[in-house]
Formats: structure tokens, sequence, C-alpha cells
């Protein structure tokens, strides 16, 4: 039987509060509210400054989920695993009854063989996760809570891969035109589950898009009862598709296997890129042996008012509009994202660092009433760091290893940050890139501190662990005191080192080590920051601090996240972003292939539809102009019209305010009420404003510079109608005219219609 993967999406049912019983197969959750996973509780409540500023005033807790499912009989005898790819955090997993475990990281993807608790047939297997988030100071950013990312059933013969144990590289491209070829090495790891000794045959094929076999890999091993192993592979492709920014060519890495002489089955399936890189001391990196910077931006992994439970398309569009400004890279900052953002990195072109660690083994000050606010707290990730680093790391590195869009390592965030908490004799007084209003005593060396030779020390194990896993890519982490972490081995095991905003140390520090290659892993938004790069061969390229805003590390309220990124945290342009594709874009090659900076589509208004912004205090609100993004699925190809009519779709309505001639108006917001009815729910409004403090849970929330985002979800197949309503439109004398209908279908010839505008 080929390999079956169903997805855990609906009928869960969702408790907030401790719930002793839960965990128990015949416990009565009737009385729970029904949610859909993923799901974050978080953005649920009100925003309240009782809750930490670091993590954007909203609550943790305690939470509980359940689910009901089915297994066919044909299934008996087959190996089943539940796969989590994120649950924040502290989670406990049961099923029917039967603890399976328990995981402290938030980020970490995780799964559990349930194949001996669960049945077959009619009767109906129960899970049951408690996540625990009491700690609100446990991050200096936003974290959610729940389940937060897609669960998943995996139904396996007993002579299966282990978990992503097929594994892709590109060892050389060589010869030039018609010529070219690619060898490539393929790594299979097999576990028999069985209870017979298996004579496993394995068949890998790479396939293009128009299904034509560019490579046929084969090779035979023979495991014991419980026995895993390992297979090596290597090939040779003619005249390859190389994976670039500007074309992310992608292959199908298909994994069949023969056991026994019985009949060959499909075990897995995956996109894979061929490419390579190099990073060279003295000139930079290289993709595919040409020189080239890296444009890149840092982002968060929430989406603004979905929380952490962010869809594919949410990602989607923020990336179109990413490419458009010229950038060609992302830093998953400061942790292992959600696996389609790698994955939609894949198909649309961007560089990608993936990151494991915000702190190690001692806690970072945590700040909860305002940034930089004294006394910070200390909860957080390093509570679980001596017991569970290694788990996660390896977690991160072989879920992430095929993706050709990343190419390196991150085993750390500012782990040198000054007193926070490490120190050194060798300064008597350190101050950090973030450190204006730290009291003078917090910047003095203290002996009772731990000493910062001791990141030495885990930077090497990090490294160390990572390359077990894969060395066809550097390790670096990002670095915020390397005028004092650089002088006590801080970088010995590093290929890449990162500097965050220390860009005057470049050329001193290049000197100092010539066999390590730099990178500006965090900087500001100047073009000072950027002339470093341009102006420097030996540095790689940087990433702005940050490409889209997030909630959390927030200043103090109502301020409830930062306002750093080019985006907004409804994904709109702002400002700044103009002036960096301007910038960006003199250096090298143009963004390809995005066709309008917030997608396109079909358009309903009260009014004109011409985008031009009415000038600040000129022109009265006169109406709405709805704009449905709508493009193409990256991840599998699918029309927008096919994709968007499956249930869980997150449909992205960008709404403006505009005036009686059409133009967008900036300075005269107004509040809009939205009603979803039909086979659709309302999921989120976001503005972009990080000041306002309207729960993410209402059905309203007023316009910031004219602009808001609608996010409606599809529950079902039929026909979803949006309304949005200007609350106040009469009494601001808006003509009568201040409601905009949409339908969203699947059945009609064209996915949207639009309705004539309401009269009040």
């Amino acid at each position: 039987m080929d390999t079956i993967t169903m997805e855990l999406t609906e009928n869960w049912r969702f408790h907030l509060g401790e719930c002793e019983g839960a965990w128990y197969k015949g416990f009565d959750d009737s009385g729970w509210r029904r949610v859909t996973v993923p799901h974050d509780w978080s953005v649920e409540a009100p925003f309240s400054p009782e809750y930490s500023s670091g993590t954007g005033y909203l609550q943790g807790g305690t939470g509980w989920y359940r689910v009901c499912f089915r297994l066919p009989e044909e299934y008996r005898g087959k190996c089943v695993r539940l796969a989590f790819d994120g649950v924040y955090k502290n989670s406990q997993v049961f099923c029917n009854s039967y603890y399976l475990g328990k995981r402290p990281g938030g980020y970490t993807s995780f799964s559990y063989d349930i194949s001996d608790f669960v049945n077959f047939g009619e009767e109906e297997n129960e899970v049951s996760v408690k996540a625990v988030h009491e700690d609100l100071a446990d991050s200096r950013w936003f974290t959610g809570s729940g389940i937060t990312r897609k669960v998943r059933l995996i139904v396996e013969e007993p002579v299966h891969p282990a978990e992503y144990g097929s594994i892709f590289w590109t060892d050389r491209i060589f010869g030039e035109g018609e010529r070219t070829r690619a060898q490539v090495t393929v790594i299979q790891e097999a576990f028999n589950a069985g209870h017979k000794d298996a004579k496993l045959k394995i068949r890998t094929l790479l396939l293009t898009d128009e299904g034509q076999i560019a490579a046929d890999l084969a090779g035979a091993l023979t495991l014991a009862p419980g026995e895993t192993g390992k297979l090596a592979l290597n090939g040779e492709i003619e005249n390859p598709r190389l994976w670039s920014p500007e074309e992310p060519c992608l292959y199908r890495m298909q994994t069949r296997y023969l056991v026994n002489h019985g009949e060959e089955y499909l075990v897995h399936e995956e996109k894979v890129g061929i490419r390579t890189i190099a990073f060279h001391p003295d000139e930079g990196f290289f993709l595919n042996g040409i020189n080239r910077k890296i444009k890149g931006v840092c982002v968060h992994h929430d989406g603004g008012c979905l929380g952490a439970a962010v869809r594919p398309e949410v990602w989607q569009r923020r990336l179109t509009s990413l490419k458009e400004c010229g950038c060609n890279a992302i830093r998953c900052s400061h942790n292992p994202h959600m696996p389609e953002l790698y994955a939609l990195c894949d198909a649309m072109g961007f560089l990608v660092m993936d990151e494991a660690f915000d702190e190690w083994e001692n806690p970072k000050n945590k700040w909860s009433t305002g940034h930089n606010v004294y006394p910070p707290k200390h909860q957080g990730y390093y509570e679980d760091f001596p017991e569970w680093h290694e788990k996660d790391l390896r977690a991160m590195v072989r879920r992430d290893r095929n993706h050709p869009s990343v190419i390196l390592w991150s085993i750390g965030n500012e782990i040198d940050y000054p007193n926070d908490p490490y120190c050194h004799p060798m300064f008597e007084t350190m101050t950090g890139n973030n450190d204006a209003n730290k009291p003078e005593d917090e910047r003095q060396y203290h002996a009772d501190k731990p000493n910062m030779k001791r990141l030495a020390v885990l930077a090497k194990r990090l490294a160390a662990i990572v390359r077990e896993e894969d060395q066809s890519r550097p390790v670096t982490l990002a670095a915020a005191f390397p005028e004092l972490s650089s002088e006590l081995g801080f970088f010995d095991a590093l290929t890449v080192v990162g500097y965050n905003y220390k860009e005057h140390l470049y050329e001193k520090d290049h000197k100092r080590f010539p066999d390590k290659t730099f990178l500006g892993s965090e900087n500001g938004h100047s073009e000072e920051a950027w002339r470093a790069v341009t102006e420097n061969a030996y540095i790689c390229g940087q990433f702005l601090w940050t490409g889209i805003d997030y909630l959390g590390e927030a200043k103090g309220w109502p301020v409830h996240g930062s306002q750093a990124g080019l985006l907004t945290t409804a994904g709109f342009p702002k400002p700044e972003y103009d002036r960096r594709k301007a910038l960006w874009q003199e250096e090298g090659v143009e963004a390809a292939g995005a066709e309008g900076r917030s997608g396109s589509g079909p358009e309903a208004s009260c009014g004109n539809r011409n985008n031009t912004v009415s000038p600040v205090g000129g022109g009265a609100a006169a109406g709405l102009s709805v704009t449905l993004w709508q493009e193409r699925d990256a991840l599998t190809g699918r029309s927008w019209k096919d994709s968007s009519g499956r249930p869980g779709y997150l449909y992205q309505l960008l709404v403006k305010l505009v005036d009686r001639d059409g133009r967008k108006v900036i300075s005269a917001d107004r509040e809009v009420e939205v009603q979803v009815l039909g086979d659709g729910c309302l999921a989120g409004i976001d503005n972009g404003d990080l000041a306002d403090v309207t729960p993410f849970s209402a059905a309203y929330r007023k316009t910031y510079r004219g602009d808001l985002a609608v996010y409606v979800r599809r529950t079902g197949t039929g026909s979803v109608r949006v309304s949005l309503r200007i609350q106040d439109g009469r009494d601001a004398g808006m003509e009568n005219e201040n409601t905009v209908e949409v339908i969203l279908g699947n059945e009609a010839e064209q996915p949207v219609k639009t309705l004539r505008a309401k009269k009040s």
C-alpha cells in the first residue's frame, strides 16, 4: 500500500483551562467549543496590560484539544503515526487514553507511533492534546498558544522510511551549455517494523514538472525486524534545471519500496532542487557558481490578527510583496517556522537562514511592562535547553535539509548579548545595541554572572550536532557583541559568522578571521548598512530587521508589536517599502514574477476603482473599494479557483477607504463591520495599526491609513457571502453608499460575484 497522509483539521473540540479528565477516551467533551486546527487561542481574547508586553499583551493559559477519527479495517497491520508540526507549548498527547509523551518546545515538529493504540473499522479513536502556556513572559515576541500548526495521520507499511529519512543533495554541477551535468546523492534510511526479515529494493525517481524521469536510482538492503538501515544512491542528471531565486526549478523526488518480491509501493514524495552553494571568505556567497548578494529580511512567525495559526496563502501574499521589493532571502527569526513557509520559499525563490534558538542555557531578559523596563522576567526555553536542545536541533535539521531554499543553519540569535546574562572581566562596562534605558548597574561586569567563555563550548557542541545531520550547508549564528565573544572562541566552530548591527567591525574582523565568511544577520534600514555590503566583496549580504511588522517586543501599552517591518502585520507596504525597493533593485537582478504588490483579482466597490491616494486632509470618505487577493497556489500549482474552493482556505479581502472620486483616503479612517454568511466564517480583521487594541476576535475594526485586510475562512463547499459596512457612514454624510457585498464560490464560471452596493 502506498503511504497515506491525512490532515486532522476539522471537528476538534477545545476547552480553555485545566480539565484533568480530558485525557480519558470516554470523557464527555460535548460542551466544548468546535475549532479548526491550526488554532491559536491567544488571539481570541482581548488585549490587556496585565499580560506581557514582550508577547504582545495577549493571554496564555492551559488548553485542551480533543478529536475523534476512524481508520478503515484495511489499515489493520499497518504502521500509524500521529505528527504535529508544532504545539505551543509543553504539549502532552494521549491516544485512546494511552499517554504518548510530551514536548516542551513550541516550535518543534514531532510525531508519535500510535500503531499499538489505534482501533480499526467502526470503533472510533480519540486523541487528546494538552498545551500549557502559563509563563507569559517566556519570549521577547508573540508566541501564540495551542495547536498552532497542522496535524497529520500517516499510515505506512511495516517497512517504511525513517522519519525524514529520504535525504537529497547536489554534490556538484559541471560542464557548460547542453553538456551541463549535476551529480546528486540520495540517502535512504529505511526501518523494518515487521516481524520477519525484509529484503528491500529501494527506487528513487527524480521527475520534472512534465513527469519526465530525470534520474532513476536504485539499490537494495536487508533489514532484520526492528532494524534501521541506510542506503546511499548516486546519480548524474543531464542538462539539469537549476534552482535559483529567479528560476526556482524543482523536481519531484519519489521513493518506492519493493519488499520480499512483493508489489512496489510509494513511500515518500517531496520536491527538491538542484543547486550548489559556496561561502568564500574573500568573495562572499556563490549560488550555482555565481557570486551574488543576499538581500534578506528577518521574519517572525505570526500573521497579525491570525496569531501563530497562519495559512500558507497568507505567507504567499506576503512573500509576493517582498519579492517585488527585491528581497531574495528570509531569516526565520528566531526559531523553526511552519513547514509550508520553507516549501513556499522553494517554489517562489527565496534563500533561507533556518534558526534554532534565541537562548541556550541561561535566560535572557524578558520585558513584561514595556521594552527595556526593569526589572525583567526570566522565563523561557532555557529551562528546557539542557534536556531538549539536541532533540530539537536535530528535528529542525532533519525536517528542513531537503529544501533547496535553506542555505544556512543558525544555532542561535544574540546569545552573546552583553550582560544578558553573559559577561567577562575583559569588559568592565558593556552596552548592547538596544540598551538605551538600561540601568547603569546592569551594564557593569559582575563576577557572579555567567562567564561568556561558556558560549564557545556550547557553540562547538551545537555545530557538531548540525554537521552530524547535514554537511552540505554551513553553520552560523547571529552575534550581538563580537567585541567580546570573538575574543573567547565563540566563532571557532562556525563557517559563516553573522553580525547583528556591527557593520563598523567588518573590515577589522575580516582581517582577524581570514578563514571565516561574514554576513549581516540582522541590520537596520539605513543606506549605509547596505553600502557596507555592496562595497565589501567579502560580506555576503544582509537581513533587515524586519520584513514584516510582528506582535510582541512592544514598547509599552497600547502598542502591542514592533513596527520595524517593510510591510504591516496586515501585509500592506509601508513608506520604507519603495525606498528599499529602489535601493535593492539598483544592485543587480530585478525581482521576478511579482505581478502587483497585493495580488490581483475582481474588485467590488462603492465608488471608483481608482487606487490613487487622496491628499492628507483632502476628500471625504465616500465608500469602500474591495479587492480579493487570488493567485495560483504556489505549493500545489492548483489554480486559485480550485484551491480556494477547499474547506480551510483563507480568503484575503483587501479593503480601501475611498473618496467620491475613487481615490484612497488616508486621513479619515472609518470603522468597518464585517458579516460572513454561508459556508465560511470570519477568521480575523487586521489594519496594521499596532496601537489599535480592538480585540482580534471582533467583527469590526477601523481602517488604518485607509487600509484593512479581512480574512474569511471557508468551512464548506458552497458559496460564502461577505458583507462589509462602514458603521458610521450615515453620521459622516457618506452619500448612503457604505456597504459592499461579495459572494465567494467555486460553482459559478467566475469565482467571485460582486453585488451592487446597498443603500442604507
